[in-house]
């Protein structure tokens, strides 16, 4: 049986965030930015994970905890918004929502 250690879950968690990141900075879907976005924050949460389960406490998953909590709340009032946009105005391209008003 294979032993996955720490080095390998920050991998991974460094990996997705990476992979987040630039998806944030290279997108102009307004969607595709929101769920690049969440998978930044699913990386973080494993890094949390690892760390708790490498210092063997729960700290770690407390915070986990909380931060999916806010992550819920955070996924309803963002795609609210993302539907209000398209509603006002008919499209989700970062490019075409770059006017405050109208």
């Amino acid at each position: 049986m294979m032993n996955v250690g720490l080095n390998e879950y920050l991998t991974v968690a460094v990996a997705m965030f990476v992979i987040g990141f630039i998806g944030v900075l290279v997108r102009k879907n307004t969607l595709v930015i929101y769920m690049c976005l969440e998978l930044m924050l699913v990386a973080s949460t494993i890094a949390f994970v690892a760390f708790s389960r490498f210092n063997g406490t729960m700290d770690g998953n407390v915070f986990v905890f909380f931060i999916l909590t806010v992550a819920a709340a955070e996924v309803a009032v963002g795609l609210a918004i993302i539907v209000a946009l398209f509603r006002r105005r008919q499209t989700v391209q970062v490019d075409e929502l770059n006017a405050l008003k109208n």
